[in-house]
């Protein structure tokens, strides 16, 4: 941390440069993956390694039940929901597309919110997926409603829903990128959640047990979930994600796989994929949170200076062996003026490897900076004519 204090280069220009997405692009090739697109995602830090047609719009099929469940994980999470409420399976729910997947529910017998999730997540049952939606919201019309304002809200901003399930429709559809920062804010926002329900490889209800159809559960004991999903226009897709060591701690990669031509090519990519990244990269922790990177000179405040860092522990994702020439370089705001925010903006720091920027993160005031009196601010004001 001394280190990276020691070199920072504090600067007062505008923020220009734009900054690369694919990390892998500063000095690896991509890997060779057999999909339509893809996606790896470092959720420690919060990057896309690297990508192929990440932003190409695919049907996501049963990957749409990933925002289901985080609709459903937010509502027993603000108590409208409980985990052991019975609820009446409506007849829609019961008659949906008899084709596709199931997990048999009947009107006759009341489920509980958490066997649905089962039914939901390991079994994919499309009739899990309605049951869920009309407890939410009392119909999954209104249901999906609320499905697109929180795409909106989140960022994905290719993503449009129709449905609870992902049965095809055309106005149902999203793309790696979206499905990566949806599954990522899913692991983050419901992590008991998540590790309860996705990790599970098989459940039984009505005396039939269904098998997750994610084989990756079974391949690397690093994989905790997350889902499969396949129609005809979709091809076989999947995500996953993995938790390995890092140094002291633990590491998540989430990997997106789409459009492939079977099961077992969806697994066998995914799983390339996540050792490539694990492999190749390295996550590496810059500043901890609430612990001042600079104190720059404040005008017309109650104080002098404020703190300024960052309200979150920051990690960025590199290649193997390049963490001894990443660079930091602090560009903030010139002058500062009070009043000032606190968690207020009042900069920024890219992280520079090899004279190209990696990540971009705001600096943000740790402390609240009110003005000073009138004469403090008459007489700074005087200082900053000079200035």
């Amino acid at each position: 941390m001394k280190k990276f204090l020691a070199s920072l280069l504090i600067t007062t220009c505008s923020l220009a440069a734009s900054i690369a997405t694919n990390i892998s692009a500063q000095t690896l090739p991509k890997p060779l993956i057999d999909a339509k697109s893809w996606v790896l995602f470092d959720a420690t830090s919060n990057q896309v390694i690297d990508s192929d047609n990440p932003n190409l719009q695919i049907e996501p099929a049963s990957l749409t039940k990933i925002m289901t469940a985080y609709l459903v994980f937010g509502a027993l999470k603000e108590k409208r929901l409980d985990l052991n409420q019975q609820i009446t399976v409506s007849t829609r729910a019961w008659k949906v597309d008899a084709s596709s997947s199931k997990m048999f529910i009947d009107p006759a017998t009341p489920v509980s919110i958490s066997d649905l999730l089962y039914g939901l997540i390991v079994q994919s049952g499309n009739d899990a997926s309605v049951a869920l939606a009309e407890a939410v919201a009392g119909s999954e019309d209104a249901f999906v409603v609320q499905m697109n304002r929180e795409a909106a809200r989140i960022g994905m901003k290719s993503t449009r829903y129709a449905n609870s399930h992902g049965l095809p429709s055309p106005d149902n559809f999203s793309t790696a990128n979206d499905l990566a920062l949806l599954a990522s804010r899913l692991i983050a926002d419901h992590p008991e959640f998540y590790k309860t329900y996705y990790s599970t490889k098989s459940f039984t209800y009505n005396k039939i047990t269904q098998a997750n159809r994610n084989r990756l559960l079974w391949l690397d004991p690093s994989v905790d979930g997350m889902k499969t999903g396949h129609t005809e226009a979709a091809g076989y897709c999947l995500i996953s994600s993995a938790m390995r060591p890092n140094g002291s701690g633990q590491r998540r990669l989430i990997s997106v796989v789409t459009g492939t031509k079977s099961d077992q090519i969806r697994a066998q990519e995914s799983l390339k994929l996540l050792n490539w990244g694990f492999l190749n990269f390295d996550t590496v922790k810059l500043y901890d949170k609430g612990v001042a990177i600079a104190s720059p000179d404040v005008w017309k405040g109650s104080q002098g200076q404020v703190k300024i860092g960052f309200t979150q522990d920051l990690y960025v994702t590199l290649p193997k062996g390049s963490a001894a020439r990443l660079k930091p370089a602090l560009e903030r705001k010139e002058p500062l003026v009070a009043p000032i925010v606190l968690n207020s903006k009042v900069g920024s720091m890219k992280m520079m490897l090899d004279g190209k920027a990696i990540a971009e993160f705001p600096v943000l005031a740790l402390e609240q900076i009110n003005q000073a009196s009138i004469f403090g601010r008459a007489w700074d004001s005087m200082r900053l004519w000079f200035k």
